[in-house]
């Protein structure tokens, strides 16, 4: 197994922590992993994206020209990351910013209002996480189960306070995405 993913957003919408989140998870399950963050302007406002890689033997190179998944938080994330993804392989966008209209055909979209969903749990600031929820129920990349047990060590413990959100978060996108 080799999975290639691209987080790709606004800073400020934690698609980094989105990376960081999934690459220690996968860690944890004993996965060899490679994290490779890349920022535009680094404010809040300006563009990043990450790329994970996730296996079960030693990974030769971070980069993943053609990933298997690529989240798109925000529009230009979307029209720039779209045209590498492999034929086949799966676009996470956030329907509440993103416009799936002009998407090429022989990929798949998996269209999640993480925006509108996170401000129903009270914070736009979980909306990366719901994404994440998403993404492992419609990917398999790692065990959901293994993520909630470790989330605390995941996110650390300057985060506790904050677990039973990111919780409540990912589980709801995991139920978010249909069997």
């Amino acid at each position: 197994m080799l999975i290639k993913t691209i987080f790709s957003g606004f800073g400020g919408q934690g698609v980094l922590s989105m990376g960081t989140t999934l690459a220690n998870a996968a860690m944890l399950e004993g996965k060899y992993v490679t994290y490779l963050p890349a920022y535009g302007v680094e404010v809040r406002g300006g563009t990043a994206n990450c790329t994970v890689v996730v296996a079960d033997e030693e990974i030769a190179s971070p980069v993943a020209s053609e990933p298997d998944f690529v989240i798109a938080m925000n529009q230009p994330s979307f029209a720039r990351f779209q045209s590498i993804l492999q034929a086949g392989g799966l676009l996470c966008a956030n329907s509440s910013l993103v416009n799936t209209e002009s998407a090429r055909s022989d990929i798949e979209i998996l269209a999640i209002p993480t925006s509108e969903l996170a401000e129903k749990l009270g914070t736009i600031k979980v909306a990366n996480m719901i994404m994440l929820g998403a993404l492992i129920k419609a990917s398999n990349i790692i065990s959901y189960e293994a993520m909630i047990k470790n989330l605390n060590e995941i996110l650390g413990e300057g985060k506790a306070k904050l677990i039973k959100l990111n919780k409540e978060a990912l589980e709801l996108g995991y139920n978010y995405v249909k069997e």
